[in-house]
């Protein structure tokens, strides 16, 4: 779930072991599997082989739209759009950015956003989705401040206006 939500993402055995508390050989297995059908890259860097998603494989597409539909993502997005204002980007950062399924699902809104609506969204949201959603609300200023320190990583862009690009 890790490669296919961030795709720009490499990983390694023994992070991806660590991050999940399994053995290194079940996650070599796992990862030899999918590189062999084609649905991951893998790149020798010294002595480390790092994984990423095969972004040009044909169902890459779907198995990260499969990825994202199973943590709520389109789901939260959705409502958001429909319920929420002004929104020009969302942001998915935090743990779930790194494909780890914490229980809570860190979001930064780019935006004038309705508060209320979103208080209330949330609730309802995270009742369909069994997980806690804590957001962020900045506008365009502020997101870009925070971005030059370095801040809000690792981010995955979920949403973006096409007004913005």
């Amino acid at each position: 779930m890790r490669l296919f939500l961030n795709p720009h993402q490499q990983s390694y055995v023994r992070e991806l072991a660590d991050d999940f508390g399994v053995s290194p050989s079940q996650v070599k297995l796992e990862l030899d599997n999918l590189n062999q059908s084609g649905l991951l890259n893998s790149e020798k860097n010294g002595r480390q082989i790092f994984y990423s998603a095969n972004k040009k494989h044909p169902l890459f597409p779907e198995l990260q739209s499969m990825v994202k539909k199973s943590l709520g993502m389109d789901r939260i997005i959705e409502s958001i759009l429909d319920r929420l204002g002004s929104l020009e980007a969302a942001y998915l950062v935090g743990d779930y950015a790194e494909g780890r399924d914490s229980g809570i699902i860190d979001i930064v809104l780019i935006g004038e956003i309705d508060q209320d609506n979103l208080a209330d969204l949330t609730k309802k949201t995270e009742r369909y989705i069994s997980r806690r959603i804590r957001s962020l609300i900045l506008n365009n200023k502020e997101f870009n401040k925070l971005i030059k320190k370095g801040g809000l990583q690792p981010r995955l862009l979920l949403w973006e206006s096409t007004e913005n690009s």
